[in-house]
């Protein structure tokens, strides 16, 4: 087994990228974790984030998709991993998909009208948190972040281990959010949803 700490390159999605939608999905390595109403708030978020006005939109750190499907308006996705970038152009063909780093954003100031990012944010030291938010701030003038619940967590931060399929192990960097103390991270804004194990928040 190999062992890695913070996976910043695209190395551990491009390997992750196949086995990624077992989270969401409570299949694979996850069919037997006990996670009850988990699957009743993926429905949720997916449909909090479709009732959005549409909006020409920048999917960061989009993944293979699963989120992506469900953004009204023209929508960019945006990923470090190729093998990702694949899955989601397969999930969303309306859609535009570039490989790029979501701390480097490779667009003009006001590309975009908003910006949705799904469980980057979290993985994010406070270094890269002010990195991203000046590149959002910079190319839109609305933010969405899904992100991880801190009901569903003993703890607000840590260095977890995870195994992949094929038996290599990563150390990542993970947090957990209350609404409120998203948004005040975020200079402000208001809460789309709060449950056990997601939110959504919306911030100018």
């Amino acid at each position: 087994m190999s062992e890695q700490r913070n996976p910043t390159a695209p190395v551990y999605y491009d390997r992750r990228a196949p086995e990624y939608d077992d989270w969401y999905l409570g299949t694979g390595r996850f069919a037997s974790r006990q996670r009850p109403g988990f699957a009743r708030e993926v429905e949720a978020i997916g449909s909090t984030l479709a009732t959005l006005p549409p909006a020409v939109t920048l999917d960061v750190a989009c993944g293979t998709g699963f989120l992506t499907r469900h953004l009204p308006g023209e929508v960019t996705g945006l990923d470090q991993s190729e093998r990702m970038l694949e899955l989601a152009r397969a999930r969303v063909p309306a859609g535009t998909f570039v490989q790029g780093d979501g701390l480097a954003l490779p667009f003009a100031e006001r590309s975009f009208e908003r910006v949705v990012s799904g469980h980057f944010y979290g993985h994010l030291d406070e270094r890269q948190r002010r990195r991203f938010l000046s590149e959002v701030r910079r190319v839109a003038r609305e933010l969405v972040i899904v992100d991880a619940s801190a009901v569903s967590s003993a703890v607000t931060e840590e260095w977890s281990s995870r195994t992949l399929d094929d038996g290599s192990e990563w150390e990542v960097f993970k947090r957990w959010f209350s609404p409120e103390g998203l948004i005040a991270e975020l200079g402000g804004g208001t809460s789309l949803f709060a449950g056990d194990w997601f939110v959504v928040v919306r911030s100018p």
